[in-house]
């Protein structure tokens, strides 16, 4: 789920490869601002309806490890939806447990404020347990290893 790009910054794959289902890209986290912990990265949905891109800012993450990481714990299920989202709400996360296993995430890409004027989300599914667990080690590996 974690590898690197052609210029070998690290990035976050999610969902299926090839044609067909919804994936993620998840590449180029950066931190902007020397002196504080604000951490940038792109966020890259595709599948057969196209593709939309746009810039994630962060403060540190706001925990989206720990929150994968929480979901990976609780494999055996949890009642409702679980949410997350980034510092300015520019990707939302929410995730609930299927019966056979599976946790459907769907991923909420936002326009920033003030404008506001798009929102698109798409779901993949991710195993419960071992599959959830390597998504947010690779989290964790992505958030923590930020272009000098």
């Amino acid at each position: 789920m974690i590898d690197d790009d052609a210029s070998g910054g690290p990035v976050v794959r999610v969902g299926s490869p090839g044609p067909g289902p919804a994936r993620l890209l998840l590449s180029e986290p950066t931190r902007p601002f020397e002196d504080e912990p604000t951490l940038d990265f792109l966020i890259r949905a595709c599948g057969p309806w196209g593709s939309i891109e746009t810039s994630v800012r962060t403060w540190d993450g706001d925990g989206l490890d720990t929150f994968l990481s929480s979901l990976a714990e609780d494999f055996r299920g949890w009642a409702g939806v679980r949410t997350w989202h980034s510092l300015y709400y520019d990707l939302t996360l929410s995730a609930e447990h299927r019966p056979g296993g599976y946790v459907h995430l769907t991923w909420g890409i936002h326009d920033r404020a003030p404008s506001e004027e798009w929102h698109f989300e798409v779901t993949t599914a991710c195993a419960a347990g071992e599959d959830m667990l390597n998504l947010a080690a690779g989290m964790r590996t992505f958030l923590t290893k930020v272009a000098e």
